[in-house]
């Protein structure tokens, strides 16, 4: 009898458990602790190392090369990848094609696949209201430039070590039970690892020396992590505070030129919560858009289909006066 109690009543948790939108422990604050010290604070600190060590070692096209080809690499696992397609499933995509987007999401450094798709959908159910992980126009700050400057904080950094967990038995069901997905998501820090690793053989082996290798590491390592960290989350801070609202979104997110570049077109912000599942987010021919571009190229090659897109009867429906 105690035995069928026990079973039930830990029947009754998972269930709980599942229907639960977020997980909050000690636990949970402490992976989270360990997460932004590992990395956010120590590619900060890589990054303030490579720029003065630039006195006695000039940075080369070798560096700046590893540099900009692993940012392109990693933004596409995050723009394409964790973004458009597992967030979003703005296009469908063969399984090769969503392995290599799945392990390049991860070398971003922002979550396991899983943790990032949770945590984008609960910003996108809440945006902009309490319950948004990462908004920088909640009310629990006061107005002003002061009011502005802790929303500011909190979007970009601070949010990282002190939000609930969202349970991704509830956000992201379809890629807990995929098990490919799965078994890329339990081996996060070994493409973390990777995406390490590859800038620092290359360097090594292109100089052909040991300090060759220190620099690939550097500059295509941390500075890159830093750069690509810091874009993705000036979306979340600088793009729901700046910029243009031609849409009704219902929220108060912007569209920003200033940052579309760096973050492959992540920027037009108002024009992604408008239409979210849309592959490409900007929606005019100047806004710079390179992660719908290299959509574009993919499914004009076959790679990518049933590519999401709205109908300009859409975008005129949501225009604002």
């Amino acid at each position: 009898m105690s035995t069928q109690i026990d079973v039930a009543t830990e029947s009754f948790q998972l269930r709980k458990k599942k229907k639960s939108k977020t997980i909050s422990n000690d636990y949970i604050q402490g992976l989270q602790n360990k997460h932004f010290l590992l990395y956010n604070v120590i590619p900060a600190i890589g990054t303030v190392i490579a720029i003065a060590s630039l006195w006695w070692y000039p940075i080369s096209g070798v560096e700046i090369g590893l540099l900009v080809g692993m940012w392109a690499l990693t933004m596409v696992g995050m723009t394409v990848g964790l973004h458009r397609y597992f967030a979003h499933r703005a296009f469908k995509t063969s399984e090769p094609i969503r392995v290599i987007l799945a392990i390049l999401g991860c070398m971003g450094a922002q979550g396991p696949v899983v943790s990032w798709v949770a945590v984008h959908r609960r910003h996108h159910e809440y945006s902009d209201l309490p319950g948004d992980p990462h908004s920088p126009n909640l009310g629990l700050v006061k107005e002003g430039i002061w009011g502005t400057l802790r929303g500011l904080w909190h979007a970009h950094i601070g949010w990282l070590t002190n939000h609930e967990y969202p349970n991704p038995m509830f956000y992201a069901p379809e890629l807990m039970r995929d098990k490919t997905i799965s078994k890329i998501n339990r081996h996060y820090v070994v493409w973390i690892v990777l995406g390490l690793l590859l800038p620092t053989i290359l360097g090594g082996i292109i100089h052909g020396s040991w300090m060759g290798a220190v620099e690939g590491l550097m500059w295509g390592g941390f500075v890159r992590m830093f750069i690509v960290d810091n874009s993705i989350l000036s979306i979340n801070s600088f793009s729901h505070a700046f910029g243009t609202h031609p849409f009704d979104s219902r929220d108060q997110s912007k569209n920003n030129i200033w940052v579309a570049i760096p973050t492959f077109g992540e920027s037009w912000q108002n024009n992604h919560h408008t239409f979210e599942s849309s592959a490409a987010i900007g929606l005019k021919w100047w806004q710079i858009d390179l992660g719908y571009c290299l959509i574009w190229v993919m499914e004009k090659l076959g790679l990518v289909w049933d590519v999401k897109l709205p109908t300009e009867k859409m975008i005129e429906a949501k225009k604002l006066a």
